[in-house]
């Protein structure tokens, strides 16, 4: 792919998953808000960018294989562990951005634990073999993964554990 191409590619891949999220997080707004017809052409239109997405990154190739992608996601999850989020949070700290350390905080302490379960999962799948897992549980506010039973409480923000989002 010629490197104009592919620069506007990725950058037409950050806008679509941005606007993806986004709309996402407009239609819980619309839906607290008592709008339901609006929440849903928000979140309808998130799954239109989210097709786009995932279009544009086919196209660059940043999807393979199961164990391939288990790679690439641990990368990711391993550079906003060492790199990104250190950063983020010491320049929130310095300018006294109270939510921003916040935020940050709570996403470095999550991606610790996605890299581990990414991590374990390609030992597996690298084997051509799929992992064993339970049910797993999501803070809703600060996103700390477990899996099986959720704690009383999380551990990083404090959220009642009956609260996590189970996917099961």
């Amino acid at each position: 792919m010629h490197a104009m191409t592919k620069e506007a590619l990725e950058k037409a891949f950050a806008g679509e998953s941005m606007a993806h999220m986004k709309y996402l997080a407009f239609a819980a707004v619309a839906e607290k808000e008592g709008k339901p017809n609006i929440a849903r052409l928000f979140r309808a239109i998130s799954y239109a960018e989210q097709v786009h997405a995932h279009n544009h990154a086919r196209e660059l190739g940043y999807i393979g294989g199961t164990a391939d992608n288990l790679v690439a996601a641990k990368a990711g999850e391993d550079f906003e562990i060492s790199e990104m989020y250190p950063v983020y949070n010491n320049m929130a700290e310095f300018q006294k951005e109270k939510g921003a350390v916040r935020t940050t905080h709570y996403a470095l302490e999550a991606e610790k634990i996605h890299s581990k379960m990414y991590g374990n999962a390609h030992k597996l799948a690298a084997q051509d073999q799929d992992i064993t897992i339970g049910v797993i549980g999501i803070c809703p506010v600060c996103g700390h993964t477990v899996e099986g039973e959720v704690p009383e409480k999380c551990p990083v923000c404090g959220t009642a554990g009956k609260k996590y989002v189970m996917f099961n």
